[in-house]
């Protein structure tokens, strides 16, 4: 008889695993996915499109509050624990419910779930979710391309709409982000590649995208998400530590097991981080992955308007999942606020409506500042409506897209950017020459 399978993810990896490992082995039998972190992706099917010809109705997606009654009424000998950016002790009391349940719990480590390429790859990763992945990547894809590479990035997946036709997606422009429905999460992180001049690859199929990708590539960057690890094998493994939280890079899953097989680590942030934090993610590296090289660098911010922060009572809005299962109180644009005389940062929270105000409730660390929450048409649109009650001078919007394009502020609005600045040596630049 087959071992029968339940996977536990949050539309990235659990997808990824299932497609390299179980979808056509008869060994086991998939009978559920369960679902958490991205709001609104439970319900849904994978679609039989995807899940092959031993899935010929697809796999139902549950919310993984229904998991031990899964294992129990589907009588599930293994769960298999598939997303990321959760700490060691989330992932074991997990376990505990799952072997008290009666099934075995399993990690899915690097062997069983990497894919080859026939081109090289260069992998971007991270200990944590907002440690400046997303500007590393960046100043990698400008690298190469300096040095005459045809770069394509292809970023972890977000497929939160129609899966059978997210299968392989492709961006080169706006109108692909249009065409695509792209949610707000999504365009964070495909429009910057976009003004670059980069091809993004994305979706749910990750051999098929890789495969596509391949054809007009000298060079692939796989762009990471959360802290998970990569899905293909990657000729030189960059990972990206964050100061701002120290010793979270050794109690983070999958984090640690970045760090551990990392070419290289960017601590990022020094510039903002205290001197006891940047020694302890240096110590947290030496201990761990000595032969890594080291690199120090900081995110410094830039904003359209200096002189039209200072004296305002401004709503800083930040990234969305740094802010939320990410676990910063804090982003680029409180930073921002504060260094150029903000008189006051206004709080959102009376203000928030429908999904923004479910969204406080479940994560309510978050002070004083708004999260970019927008996974879904009604989010968007919750997500105007708050910052238009909101009783401000000045909207400071410190995500990687300019939010006026998809919504209506009312707000004078100025916009915060950051790009990765190495500090020191060695460089990226070395590393990649030696790369190349």
């Amino acid at each position: 008889m087959s071992n029968r399978v339940i996977i536990m993810g949050a539309a990235g990896r659990d997808f990824h695993n299932f497609n390299t490992y179980f979808r056509n082995n008869p060994d086991y039998q998939v009978v559920a996915f369960t679902a958490t972190q991205i709001p609104n992706i439970e319900g849904r099917k994978y679609p039989p499109e995807l899940s092959g010809s031993l899935y010929p109705e697809g796999i139902p997606i549950y919310p993984e509050s229904d998991l031990v009654d899964l294992i129990r009424r589907h009588d599930v000998d293994q769960v298999i624990f598939a997303y990321s950016d959760v700490s060691h002790e989330y992932v074991m009391h997990k376990a505990s419910q799952v072997l008290a349940a009666g099934a075995d719990f399993r990690l899915m480590g690097l062997g069983t779930t990497l894919l080859e390429s026939t081109k090289p790859v260069v992998a971007v990763c991270a200990v944590r979710t907002g440690a400046g992945k997303s500007q590393t990547t960046r100043r990698v894809c400008d690298l190469l391309q300096q040095m005459g590479k045809k770069v394509v990035a292809i970023r972890h997946p977000m497929p939160y709409g129609d899966l059978a036709a997210q299968a392989v997606q492709r961006f080169a422009d706006y109108d692909d982000l249009d065409r695509h429905k792209c949610t707000i999460e999504e365009r964070e992180e495909y429009e910057p590649h976009i003004d670059r001049g980069v091809v993004v690859y994305a979706g749910v199929d990750y051999e098929a995208i890789l495969r596509q990708a391949e054809t007009e590539a000298d060079v692939i960057v796989w762009d990471g998400g959360n802290n998970d690890l990569p899905f293909y094998k990657p000729d030189l493994y960059i990972v990206v530590a964050d100061p701002h939280r120290p010793g979270h890079e050794m109690t983070y899953h999958p984090g640690e097991a970045n760090l551990r097989a990392a070419d290289v680590v960017v601590i990022n942030k020094v510039d903002t981080a205290g001197p006891e934090g940047i020694a302890t993610v240096r110590d947290s590296v030496f201990a761990v992955n000595p032969s890594a090289v080291m690199i120090e660098a900081a995110s410094p911010i830039f904003v359209d308007d200096l002189q039209a922060i200072r004296g305002k009572r401004v709503l800083v809005v930040e990234d969305g999942p740094t802010l939320t299962h990410g676990g910063m109180t804090y982003g680029a644009g409180v930073v921002a606020a504060k260094r150029f005389g903000a008189a006051e940062l206004v709080d959102p929270r009376p203000y928030a409506v429908g999904t923004i105000a479910k969204t406080f409730e479940k994560y309510s660390h978050i002070g004083a500042l708004l999260p970019a929450m927008g996974y879904g048409d009604e989010q968007v649109r919750d997500l105007e409506e708050t910052i238009n009650r909101a009783d401000c001078d000045l909207v400071l919007a410190a995500t990687p897209i300019d939010l006026r394009r998809l919504i209506d502020v009312r707000h004078p609005m100025d916009r915060v950017r950051y790009e990765l600045q190495v500090v020191g040596q060695p460089t990226l630049e070395d590393v990649l020459k030696r790369f190349a």
